[in-house]
């Protein structure tokens, strides 16, 4: 196969490594990795800034890296070592990780000084697969975090790098300012607009429904709650059997399901690492942990989890203040954060306590 010629004189930005692989066999020599999950964990709109933050967050994390097993950081986009030769062809599947990155990109080479004409943008539906041996339809599950660009055959792609073109400058534009919305400290700008929804960004409502997940909850009556994720982490949790993340996870009910669509978006070693932070926040002493069955290269088997009675006190009855959670960073705002309360209200909107 003979290769495109933008195959070859392009930088090409991919969101993740199945598809910055598939582009290297394809023939592409200058691949920007942007391989960063940003549903979960801090976001800042300056680069400098949002490395720092990013790199703190890690730090912090138990189980979370953002360097691959060889060492390298999976996000490269604000490194020195890119060669931004023209075109630059961003890749983008209609997954809500791959949509922000596409945000993001299009802020930064804005930064840059490339013009939005020299930007081209190939986009690709999730493609979803068949279960022929059941009579019922496959299950679709409520949020689209896991397509890929490189679930598309070879020629696909190829035929969607022939027919890509600049996005009209208001799209680019419009890209642009959801990103530094997205990352802005006032998170209610942004929700709003995902409320408000828009014809050329049609992700924007299902981004919001995954994000208000993670957001304490308070009722018409003022009784504060646990966010959804976590409700769902505490109700599976018991407060006589120890339980692994992988437990956690694979637990054989309609509770365990809602909890692996999240962990879809959010990947399962993030579930430990909040099985962690809460086994670690002294205020709530809501859920210890011990030693698990494995050692600690296995991270979801090496330790397990179980509530204490003020841990089913917090699920059944609610917090009495925020800080009885561990502090949660979601894009540019904290959840669980005493010093910029936030709350989700019953009618899907964030508000300021």
């Amino acid at each position: 196969m003979t290769p495109s010629p933008f195959l070859l004189d392009a930088t090409h930005v991919t969101f993740d490594t199945p598809t910055a692989e598939r582009l290297a066999q394809l023939g592409a020599t200058n691949i920007v990795r942007a391989h960063e999950h940003l549903i979960i964990g801090p976001s800042r709109p300056v680069p400098a800034e949002h490395v720092r933050t990013r790199e703190a967050w890690f730090s912090s994390c138990e189980l979370c890296s953002d360097a691959d097993d060889a060492g390298e950081k999976w996000d490269q986009l604000y490194s020195a070592e890119p060669r931004w030769k023209l075109p630059a062809v961003l890749w983008a599947a209609k997954s809500l990780d791959d949509r922000v990155n596409l945000w993001r990109t299009c802020s930064y080479l804005r930064s840059l000084g490339i013009e939005h004409s020299d930007v081209l943008i190939v986009e690709f539906d999730r493609i979803y697969g068949t279960m022929k041996r059941f009579p019922e339809p496959p299950r679709i599950p409520p949020f689209d975090c896991s397509g890929s660009v490189a679930h598309h055959p070879d020629e696909v792609l190829l035929d969607g790098l022939d027919k890509a073109r600049p996005w009209p400058v208001e799209r680019y534009e419009h890209a642009i300012h959801l990103w530094e919305s997205y990352a802005d400290e006032n998170p209610l700008p942004f929700v709003e607009r995902c409320i408000a929804g828009a014809e050329d960004f049609p992700e924007l409502a299902s981004l919001w429904a995954l994000l208000s997940y993670f957001f304490p909850r308070r009722t018409t009556e003022g009784t504060l709650r646990l966010s959804r994720y976590d409700d769902l982490i505490f109700a599976i949790l018991s407060a006589e059997e120890w339980q692994t993340p992988v437990r956690v996870i694979c637990n054989k009910s309609q509770l365990g399901l809602d909890l692996r669509d999240l962990v879809s978006c959010t990947g399962d070693l993030f579930l430990g690492d909040r099985l962690a932070h809460w086994a670690q926040h002294d205020l709530s002493g809501a859920v210890e942990r011990a030693p698990g069955p494995k050692p600690p290269d296995y991270p979801l088997l090496s330790k397990v989890y179980r509530l204490t009675e003020r841990g089913m006190r917090l699920r059944d009855k609610g917090l009495d203040q925020l800080s009885d959670a561990p502090r949660l960073p979601i894009a540019g705002t904290e959840a669980y954060s005493a010093s910029a309360p936030l709350v989700l209200l019953e009618d899907g909107r964030l508000a300021r306590m």
